[in-house]
């Protein structure tokens, strides 16, 4: 049976976010997100947007952000696991690069992590640097290793040995003999098979750790939803079978964020905006990420203390959402995060029995959440209960309510805006050269002061925002991002020889999920080095063995100043197969001119505040600021000196005002 419906699912700290799309206009749809079991708040939704049925009947294709194995990492609630590598180097993890987080501290305080007491077991094998067998495993010692491994009570193994990468076969020996055992087993050399033991170990054991916990889950959400098609995004933007990521929790540690970013890089696209600075501000944290008309990746991201290698969205992270806590310390000093009042019982003008200042409670208090704004579309604001908790805070503070929740808001806007430096001055990138695009429940009532921060003039609050990254994965692109590392002196016969056989692993991948290999297109790169060195970038491939080294010395000039007179080594090759999602197109803007719903006075604005449902503006109405721009699952504060355009789609396109 045909699809009908196509249904992106965003889970959050404090709200699971839904998109639907296939029934005219978009619907959108907020619940309380259920952190210990995820599914409930997901089932909960489809039952009130009408959807059971056609789930039922397989009409409905679900594409599911989750936040499952992020929040494991961070909450150190992996599965029982056990590392394998080779005998000797068992302490690999734990040594890790030496880096130290306090550089002149000669007695530092250790740090408890899910490494602390990982059970670790040396392999009596070794392979040499070009992968050929110089000490094998011998059935004896096989066995031995396998009983070591299960005294542990693991429920899961992660197998990394040195030089895998070039040759999989005595991983694979040790997989196999413990999967006989029934036991979970994740390998360096499908993981991620690149060179660098100590961070394709971290990926390797960080998959075994979390795959226990993401494989339970999905499994109950595929049982829950079945029949229904169902998607999840990865950390690099695309999206998999449900099944198929089961064990691939390591590309799942930024599923939910990626989804903003697919959804801004196509809004970019069509507003002819390609460089974004972009901010999602949800509930419980806010993501920066710069996009220089595509989505940046890397390989040195992290998660919480944990090195992650494999690709995921360039993005950097803070602890300040519209739930973060404010609260003044022994010194009198006031902070705004990095913790949050969450889901339950979320801020105080919640209604839920919050107690503590948020920094959307501050936005109540100041008026730019007006009472009958319905949040998350379905819960009433609690004014008095804001008022109440601002008051208390401000008394620690020695000032009133009013002076109180703009301390907050300054502040938050303060650590949003460092984050956005972080992305942009500290890498040689001018603010002002970008667009900065607010998503998020909370990114539209901060968007203008972070924009007058940093001096920029263009500011962009895409149609459903509050939304958007439950949007942006119903439009991602089935994706796999394959790798495979590359020995020396390999020509180019050999090269292409490699690049034809992940293409068509690639087209294997995704024909399981019912894609035709006419939909397939495929992007190649090649990660390339001055040899003895470690750090690499990233280059399009070209057939010209001369083309891809000039290619490269280019690059190392822009990003580094300077070019070097070395020789250039080859050292992986990476392979995109994408398959685009095509689903119903939404109607355009009409031409209408939303009239203002009533005008206001807000705390410390001098002028008059027109308020607008965002629903009733018409294609080309200018708005100007100071005014609220009030929707089901968000609102826009345009902050005097700012002005607004709707756009044919519905996005409002804020430019600084030089003329009022």
């Amino acid at each position: 049976m045909p699809l009908t419906y196509w249904l992106g699912v965003d889970t959050g700290g404090t709200f699971t976010d839904f998109v639907l799309l296939g029934d005219g206009e978009p619907r959108i749809h907020k619940v309380l997100s259920t952190p210990a079991a995820p599914e409930q708040a997901i089932l909960q939704g489809i039952r009130e947007l009408g959807l059971a049925a056609a789930m039922s009947a397989g009409q409905l294709s679900i594409v599911h952000g989750t936040t499952v194995a992020t929040n494991a990492a961070l909450e150190n609630k992996g599965a029982r696991t056990v590392f394998i590598t080779n005998s000797g180097i068992e302490d690999i993890l734990r040594i890790g690069r030496q880096n130290r987080p306090e550089l002149y501290n000669l007695t530092p305080a250790p740090h408890k992590s899910a490494l602390t007491d990982l059970p670790c077991e040396g392999a009596p094998c070794r392979l040499d640097a070009a992968g050929d067998e110089i000490q094998s495993l011998s059935d004896e010692a096989l066995a031995e290793l396998v009983l070591r491994a299960k005294a542990h009570g693991a429920e899961s193994v992660a197998v990394c040995l040195l030089f895998a990468y070039l040759n999989g076969h005595q991983e694979q020996r040790i997989a196999d003999a413990l999967t006989r055992e029934g036991l979970e087993v994740s390998t360096s050399h499908n993981i991620i098979p690149t060179r660098g033991e100590y961070e394709r170990g971290m990926a390797t054991w960080l998959n075994a750790w979390l795959s226990p916990r993401v494989a339970a889950y999905l499994q109950r959400l595929e049982q829950a939803t079945d029949p229904a098609p169902l998607a999840i995004m990865q950390s690099h933007g695309g999206t998999i079978a449900a099944q198929q990521a089961r064990q691939l929790a390591v590309n799942l540690l930024l599923s939910g964020p990626a989804g903003g970013l697919a959804a801004a890089q196509r809004l970019g696209e069509q507003l002819d905006q390609r460089q974004l600075m972009t901010f999602d501000m949800g509930g419980t944290s806010t993501d920066v990420a710069l996009l220089d008309g595509e989505i940046r990746l890397t390989q040195q991201g992290r998660i919480g203390p944990y090195p992650v290698a494999v690709p995921m969205v360039d993005m950097h992270t803070i602890g300040a959402g519209g739930g973060s806590l404010a609260y003044v310390d022994e010194a009198g000093l006031l902070h705004v995060g990095p913790q949050s009042a969450g889901a339950d019982p979320g801020p105080a003008c919640y209604g839920r029995g919050g107690q503590q200042v948020t920094v959307t409670d501050a936005n109540v208090v100041l008026g730019r959440l007006q009472p009958d704004f319905a949040l998350g579309g379905s819960l009433e604001l609690d004014v008095h209960a804001a008022e109440q908790a601002m008051g208390i805070l401000g008394q620690q503070l020695g000032m009133d309510a009013q002076a109180a929740a703009e301390g907050v808001l300054a502040l938050a806007n303060e650590h949003m805006t460092q984050a956005l430096r972080v992305i942009s001055i500290q890498k040689g990138h001018d603010p002002q050269d970008f667009a900065l695009m607010s998503f998020g429940g909370a990114g539209g009532l901060h968007v203008c002061a972070l924009a007058d921060n940093l001096g920029m003039h263009r500011a962009i609050v895409p149609q459903r925002a509050g939304v958007l990254s439950a949007e942006g994965l119903v439009y991602a692109p089935r994706k796999r991002e394959l790798l495979k590392a590359l020995p020396d002196g390999l020509d180019g016969d050999a090269c292409r020889n490699e690049i034809q056989a992940l293409q068509q692993q690639g087209q294997r991948e995704l024909a399981a999920e019912g894609v035709a290999s006419d939909q397939i297109r495929y992007q190649v790169y090649l990660d390339m080095c001055y040899r003895g060195q470690s750090s690499v970038l990233q280059i399009p491939w070209q057939d010209n063995p001369g083309e891809r080294e000039q290619a490269f010395h280019r690059a190392h000039e822009q990003r580094f100043g300077h070019r070097l007179g070395l020789p250039v080594q080859q050292v992986n090759l990476r392979v995109q197969c994408l398959a685009e999602q095509h689903p119903p197109a939404t109607p355009a803007q009409p031409l209408t001119q939303g009239q203002a719903l009533r005008s206001t006075r807000l705390p410390g604005v001098d002028e008059d505040v027109s308020i607008y449902q965002r629903e009733d503006l018409g294609n080309g109405q200018c708005l100007w600021g100071p005014a609220l721009i009030a929707e089901a699952v968000g609102t826009t504060w345009l902050a005097p000196g700012w002005k607004a355009q709707v756009d044919s789609r519905g996005h409002l396109l804020l430019e600084k005002d030089k003329h009022r």
